[in-house]
């Protein structure tokens, strides 16, 4: 990808409700607010809203990544162990390569604040040149998550041959290999 290229950054709200209408979409908006605040590069997002449908959530993540070109996806809810939650079976089944230590780091910083952090299933994965992180619905676990992990989602992008995400060392310190 060239430098002068638009960032892409797909953001999905996975919630039956909120897709409905039934509950208004914080999740969704707590993640771009939460990337306004890391990200110096300009950036756009591709945005969704969709119920907890594998076939549906599947649909959106490889339009997102393949034909909408987004370097990164991030999702919210549906990664517990309820019934309908399948966010990260639908990520697992359009994805090359799965990334596990992302899960296993946001479940380590979840259990900081909730014992239930172990029922949850966050996961990452990469679909060609397209990084994918399942976050937890909740919008203060959502940048519990993020302040995480980030600090490795510019290099793994970087790795990916994706584009160059500069952020902002006031807020978030990332790490790049020298």
């Amino acid at each position: 990808m060239t430098a002068s290229k638009l960032i892409r950054i797909g953001i999905i709200n996975v919630s039956d409700r909120a897709s409905q209408g039934i509950y208004e979409d914080i999740p969704g908006k707590a993640i771009v607010s939460t990337l306004k605040e890391y990200l110096l590069s300009p950036w756009e997002s591709e945005y969704a809203v969709v119920p907890d449908e594998q076939p549906l959530i599947e649909k959106t993540l490889i339009q997102m990544a393949d034909q909408q070109n987004c370097c990164l996806i991030i999702t919210s809810g549906g990664t517990g162990p309820a019934l309908r939650d399948i966010t990260p079976e639908a990520t697992t089944a359009v994805c090359n390569k799965m990334m596990p230590g992302f899960g296993e780091l946001m479940r380590l910083e979840s259990l900081k604040y909730v014992p239930t952090a172990i029922l949850s299933r966050q996961t990452a994965g990469i679909r060609n040149q397209t990084l994918i992180v399942n976050l937890p619905g909740k919008p203060k676990a959502i940048r519990q998550c993020l302040n995480a992990v980030f600090p490795a989602i510019p290099y793994c992008i970087d790795l990916l041959n994706g584009p160059f995400l500069e952020c902002n060392p006031e807020v978030i310190k990332i790490f790049r290999p020298h």
